[in-house]
């Protein structure tokens, strides 16, 4: 009994089309939303958990419903069919805004674009260049922040006398920066409260994008199991996560090759239509080669042949114990605080890494995805040797380790950020691989689907809170974009603390193969 693997790849393009949009999603609307239409931290990061929030509600609804579809494609090709090409058509329509609102940015604000990120943006201007950049701010209210900084250069009442043709103190500089930027953004506000039409029908066509991508995550991803025998779908569903992860390293090399990772004041019309075409031809690629009612007919030929049965347990259960109820809780307390940490980080990363390190952020995001996959078969090998909560101790004490240490990387050490990134993603992978297997250990036969739901739900409300909220103190002056990786760290620390007290979820130690290594979430 042997995994057709030429099939669940096939299948699987219906999971890297999700993965490729969201990942570009994640690193280019953001950068959108703060660049180009001028809103906080805050307000960026509501916007961003929109996907999350629609995600508790759609998810499970439009798998219910494809449940009870009944059409001649089967019943969860229509919705990918249909929701591809609508995210898709809908995709490329955000870049027309886009670039309208790039077109009104241009012509009705100051911006200049030497300053914009690499374009001679080091800590090695002096002040006399600072000087020369805050002119373009005279009279702004954002700009108050930095002319301070200045002058308390200029007249020497910072660490030592400054003349014209000294460079700022880091200190000074990074401050400045963080100014400068939110001057930026108070005019691409000002532009956007003056007219803001481009910006409403922006985030109206945003939504339906969503909304779009909603209608068939969950039936694509129920794809697998339903043409694919029980026995064979652990297998099955690492082959999946494999295609997925594929499909958001396609989604950062693109951004890399359009050179769209660093500037802020960029046309992103590459990345918008290059996606949606993509997405467009590998569905035609999956519905030429899954035929979805022929697939469900031969998985239950073969069933009846071989006498295999997916029986239910029919028993009454009993409630959870007590000890296992408080391992439960400790194990969705610490998934809850992790994602805290660790999707502040992935959702600010593309606004943080130019603006801070003067640096693009696609190759950091790809060596990251790059070392997860080829750490899951290790770590697979070790979590079955050490237990999972080890394994998982493990990797979020060496999460950790990688996001405080990014507080101290400057644009002089930027390059370590790559090695940390690498270190992150084999962190994450630790967990990723464990943590979900942990709470379904907990629970019993027909149980799984609701346990499953727990997980999902404590993920999700940290995805939708941590933009929010890492905005909110990335706002603050006397923290600004720096606060990033010290607040991703607060979390991960606490989910330690959490997973240490966890006493149920191991299981005994079982021999795999190395394909199952990869079964795990990829979100």
């Amino acid at each position: 009994m042997k995994l057709d693997y030429k099939k669940t790849i096939y299948v699987g393009l219906a999971f890297l089309i999700i993965s490729l949009f969201w990942q570009t999603y994640d690193a280019i609307i953001t950068k959108i939303l703060i660049d180009k239409f001028g809103l906080n931290q805050t307000w960026s990061g509501f916007v961003m958990a929109l996907d999350n929030i629609l995600a508790l509600f759609l998810l499970p609804f439009f798998g219910g419903l494809s449940d009870r579809t009944n059409h001649k494609r089967g019943r969860r090709t229509p919705y990918v069919v249909v929701g591809t090409l609508l995210a898709a058509f809908l995709f490329v329509g955000l870049s027309f805004f886009d670039a309208m609102q790039l077109e009104k940015l241009d012509a009705e604000t100051t911006l200049r674009v030497e300053y914009d990120n690499a374009a001679g943006f080091t800590e090695e201007l002096t002040v006399a260049e600072w000087r020369t950049i805050s002119n373009t701010m005279d009279g702004q209210s954002e700009s108050t922040h930095i002319l301070d900084i200045l002058d308390a250069v200029h007249k020497g009442t910072t660490n030592r006398i400054y003349e014209e043709t000294d460079v700022l103190s880091l200190a000074d500089y990074n401050d400045a920066k963080d100014a400068y930027y939110r001057y930026l953004s108070a005019q691409a506000l000002d532009v956007t409260m003056a007219s803001p039409t481009v910006f409403i029908v922006f985030i109206v066509m945003l939504f339906f994008t969503l909304v779009a991508m909603s209608t068939f995550r969950s039936p694509a991803v129920a794809l697998m199991p339903d043409v694919t025998t029980k026995v064979l779908r652990s297998k099955g569903n690492a082959l999946i996560n494999l295609m997925g992860a594929f499909g958001g390293i396609t989604a950062i090399i693109l951004l890399t090759v359009f050179g769209l990772d660093q500037h802020s004041f960029v046309n992103y019309t590459a990345a918008f239509v290059s996606v949606s075409i993509i997405m467009v031809v590998v569905l035609g690629i999956f519905l030429w080669k899954v035929n979805e009612p022929k697939l469900v007919q031969e998985r239950i030929d073969f069933e009846k042949a071989n006498n295999i049965v997916d029986e239910e347990e029919t028993e009454n259960h009993d409630k959870i114990s007590k000890d296992k109820f408080m391992s439960l809780v400790l194990i969705l307390a610490s998934v809850f605080l992790w994602f805290m940490g660790y999707n502040a980080v992935t959702t600010k990363l593309s606004d943080y890494a130019p603006k801070v390190l003067n640096m693009g952020y696609s190759t950091p995001l790809l060596i990251a995805q790059a070392t997860a996959i080829v750490g899951f078969i290790p770590i697979g090998i070790i979590s079955t040797k050490w237990g999972r909560k080890k394994t998982i101790l493990f990797g979020v004490a060496l999460l950790t380790l990688c996001f405080g240490s990014v507080y101290f990387i400057t644009e002089t050490t930027g390059i370590l950020l790559y090695v940390v990134l690498g270190l992150t993603g084999i962190a994450w992978a630790s967990i990723n691989v464990n943590s979900y297997p942990m709470v379904v250990e907990l629970s019993k036969g027909s149980d799984v689907g609701k346990y499953t739901g727990y997980y999902y739900t404590f993920s999700m409300a940290a995805q939708i809170l941590t933009p929010i909220l890492s905005g909110f103190l990335m706002d603050i002056p006397d923290f600004g974009r720096k606060i990033l990786f010290p607040y991703a760290t607060v979390f991960v620390i606490f989910s330690f603390i959490t997973m240490l007290f966890v006493k149920h979820g191991d299981a005994k130690a079982e021999k795999k193969s190395l394909l199952e290594n990869f079964d795990v979430d990829m979100d």
